[in-house]
């Protein structure tokens, strides 16, 4: 998916920033695509957008050595305006007036975007402390050229999990369901239909991220997940379900609606070769409620082979699992603070535990 935004870029380079390296440099081997951060690099800007940090934005990826003078041979000739816009504007988080080609070296990006030391993650914890829109920081947007074939590398290696670490993952997902499905009736049942609404809106949060998990697809920032989910083929069967739920004044029609919700992701789950039992739900006890399985995540680990994956604590999951303020997740500068906080804590949480 493209937007105006990533036009835009691909024409600034083609037309005139391709044309100037090549008059300085020839032969000059780099990547070139509008990366990073911006709803145009997930093809989703609009109208609005172009009300702040939007315009004529580029990344450029040179040898490490020309990082510098590449920036400012730039700063020198590129003109004041192209295709009418300007070449020089702000951002939200830099107030200097300065051009918007983003020079850096390949690795030195995406450790950035990623918050890491590494630009593909080497161990189960590794993987486990990206976050979804960083990726997308790096894999989601368009390249223009890579002539060093560098970067593409990257994209390929970052396409998704390795495959015990993202049964990993939909372990944790679905144990956040069985902790609160529950809770939607009981409170509901206490009179409590305010504290219901508020558990439910954090279960439709939990199962969206979830169907993106099931459908090995690196999940964006709050304001477009929505709109992802309901692109996503299979998961976006279970839309219908959550809106009902979120819009159920009643607790009982807010938990059937969760259930539907949930059994449709369940089928996604089958589909893509997990391992489970045929329902996910069953009664809660011998309350008026439904609660999940614990086949249903218990499956998930039994199946679980590399050795460091199963020492993992159970239920945690990824970063993003554990951490849900924006504020921090979306921001490259406390990526790396909150990885290392991650870390310390898996390496001292009990480990996952097994029947």
């Amino acid at each position: 998916m493209t937007g105006p935004g990533a036009e835009l870029a691909r024409r600034y380079h083609a037309e005139l920033v391709g044309p100037l390296l090549s008059e300085r440099w020839p032969g000059l081997r780099y990547a070139a695509g509008r990366l990073g951060g911006g709803s145009d690099v997930l093809g989703l800007d609009d109208d609005m957008s172009a009300d702040h940090d939007w315009g004529l934005r580029l990344t450029l990826l040179v040898e490490p050595e020309l990082v510098n003078e590449v920036d400012a041979y730039l700063a020198d000739r590129l003109p004041c305006e192209f295709a009418g816009r300007p070449t020089r504007f702000t951002l939200t988080q830099d107030p200097v007036v300065r051009h918007r080609v983003e020079v850096s070296g390949v690795d030195d990006f995406v450790a950035s975007r990623l918050g890491a030391s590494e630009v593909v993650p080497a161990r189960p914890v590794d993987w486990l402390t990206l976050v979804g829109q960083s990726v997308l920081e790096v894999t989601a947007g368009p390249v223009f050229v890579d002539s060093h074939g560098g970067l593409t590398r990257i994209r390929s290696s970052l396409a998704w999990y390795p495959n015990d670490t993202w049964w990993y993952t939909v372990a944790a997902g679905w144990g956040q369901v069985s902790e609160e499905l529950p809770l939607v009736g009981r409170t509901g049942w206490r009179g409590d239909e305010p504290g219901s609404q508020i558990i439910a809106g954090r279960l439709a949060r939990t199962l969206i991220h979830l169907g993106f998990l099931l459908e090995r697809r690196w999940s964006p920032y709050p304001k477009w997940l929505g709109t992802l989910f309901a692109e996503l083929p299979g998961a976006r069967r279970a839309e219908p379900a959550l809106r009902e739920a979120l819009a159920a004044r009643a607790w009982h029609d807010r938990e059937e609606a969760l259930c539907r919700a949930v059994e449709a992701l369940y089928c996604l789950h089958l589909e893509a070769g997990l391992p489970g039992p045929d329902m996910p739900l069953e009664p809660y006890w011998d309350r008026p409620f439904r609660g999940l399985r614990p086949a249903v995540q218990q499956s998930l680990h039994d199946g679980i082979l590399d050795p460091e994956v199963r020492r993992l604590p159970a239920g945690i999951g990824s970063v993003e699992q554990w951490v849900g303020n924006p504020a921090v997740l979306a921001s490259s500068r406390t990526r790396a603070a909150t990885q290392a906080a991650y870390r310390a804590m898996m390496g001292a949480a009990d480990p996952v535990r097994r029947g």
